[in-house]
């Protein structure tokens, strides 16, 4: 029964371990969320032709694999081809139209999966 006696303490006081800033969590959150959009944009728009993941082969032969995207230049030079309407690439390729933010997921998740180039 002392208990119910007793002042309630401070949680702020008692609290030992600090929880990470809103706008850590927010930022993280938001770029993974970016990086899922991205692969899927990959997977439902590219995955037919190209190989989209960390690994694999492309099924197109003229496809280069995602992964190797910045041995030729960096990955964010897509963003205007892609808000234009990409019509590069192999000869096949699909033209489509993105928005802006399926275009910056879509990057995001191509900048996350390149293979690192020797110095």
């Amino acid at each position: 029964m002392t208990a119910c006696n007793s002042t309630p303490a401070n949680d702020a006081e008692e609290s030992v371990a600090v929880a990470p800033q809103p706008e850590e969590d927010g930022e993280q959150f938001a770029y993974d969320s970016k990086i899922k959009v991205g692969k899927l944009i990959a997977e439902t728009r590219c995955s037919t032709c190209h190989a989209i993941g960390s690994t694999g082969n492309s099924p197109h032969q003229d496809a280069k694999p995602f992964r190797q995207l910045s041995e030729n230049y960096p990955v964010r030079n897509l963003e205007e081809a892609l808000a234009e309407g990409i019509v590069v690439g192999h000869p096949d390729m699909p033209m489509f139209v993105l928005s802006p933010y399926e275009i910056d997921a879509l990057i995001t998740y191509l900048e996350s999966i390149q293979e690192p180039h020797p110095a």
